[in-house]
């Protein structure tokens, strides 16, 4: 058992690294806010924090599957803020009919992954100035419906896909067959934790193992030797594009659950494009492809909200706050480029 944790955690040290971080900085944010707020480790603190992180956790995802082929996907912040837009218009009416809206949004957001990943491999275009063109598009539809925020979500869903379990049962299911005292530690959790790590895992577990998935790091690991080995290439870059494009249709969708509304915000489509790269470095996958996996980008992307988190604890100047954001992903960035630069064969990554 020793010897295949050892083993484990000299081949995921990013991965490993990154996870220890998020856990002593958010333990550390929760004992500062006890300190000051006297309300550490509190369902509500932790429901208000898993709000915030959902959004950027499936971006960082969508960012990680691109970036593991040897692509990057400047698309995914646009993708968002259009998916976004797209289910304020569709998640209202009856139970199907919101059932509908997201099936829709997600399908959105797939595709248009998808089509990014038929440019870059019939069109032999380099994913970074496709990804680019295609991100403008998307804004621009984007813009079409809504020119200026707003939109409508069905009260129910807003409600409990940002609560707790207990009010999720409590407003589809009869509450008072519900023990609350008994399951106490269930009914507390976060339903936007439920639905990150749920969708995480069972999908990009299941693709990771898949023949497609081994042959998206076998392409980043060395994509001349994956063609020699007879692996499906194109099919492996279309289908890293189109999950980045459902991972990023997910933080659309969330997005406009958690506020009720769309907003096609260029701004902001840009500013989680830029942190989704910084996720994924911190989360110890390699720019180079190859290395790492879209659990880590996760970790990567938390560890990012739960820094801004301390703003609120220290006080620290709103001006500031863009200046401490960018010498952090600055570093990261650096951090994770250092042992790319320093390699001469990508194999040595593995080493």
């Amino acid at each position: 058992m020793a010897g295949n944790f050892s083993r484990w955690l000299s081949q995921n040290r990013g991965f490993a690294t990154a996870l220890f971080l998020f856990l002593a900085l958010y333990v550390g944010y929760h004992i500062a806010y006890e300190i000051r707020f006297a309300k550490g480790f509190s369902s509500a603190v932790l429901i208000q924090n898993s709000n915030e992180m959902v959004a950027i956790g499936f971006v960082a995802m969508a960012q990680a599957v691109v970036v593991l082929s040897g692509g990057l996907d400047l698309s995914v912040g646009a993708i968002m803020t259009l998916t976004s837009c797209v289910a304020s218009s569709l998640l209202t009416g009856s139970p199907l009919q919101i059932l509908f809206g997201i099936v829709v949004t997600l399908a959105t957001g797939t595709l248009f992954g998808l089509m990014n990943g038929l440019i870059v491999v019939y069109g032999r275009i380099q994913p970074i100035i496709a990804t680019l063109a295609t991100g403008a598009i998307a804004l621009g539809i984007a813009l079409l419906i809504r020119p200026k925020p707003g939109g409508t979500v069905d009260f129910d869903v807003t409600w409990s896909l940002t609560n707790s379990v207990w009010d999720f049962v409590d407003t589809y299911f009869n509450a008072d067959n519900f023990d609350a005292s008994t399951w106490w530690f269930i009914a507390s959790i976060p339903v936007p934790f439920i639905l990150l790590f749920g969708i995480a895992l069972g999908v990009w577990i299941p693709f990771k193992r898949s023949i497609t998935g081994r042959t998206i790091y076998a392409i980043g690991s060395a994509e001349g030797a994956a063609f020699m080995s007879g692996l499906p290439i194109n099919r492996a870059k279309i289908a890293a594009f189109t999950m980045g494009g459902f991972f990023a249709a997910c933080a659309g969708l969330f997005l406009t659950i958690q506020t009720g509304s769309g907003n096609a915000d260029i701004p902001q489509a840009g500013s989680y494009t830029l942190l989704s790269i910084a996720a994924v470095v911190i989360g110890g996958t390699s720019l180079m492809g190859g290395v790492g996996g879209a659990i880590g980008a996760l970790v990567g992307a938390l560890i990012l909200r739960v820094i801004s988190f301390y703003f609120r604890i220290l006080s620290i100047d709103p001006l500031l706050q863009p200046l401490i954001e960018g010498i952090v992903l600055l570093a990261a960035v650096s951090f994770g480029a250092v042992r790319a630069l320093r390699v001469k064969n990508k194999l040595d990554l593995f080493r």
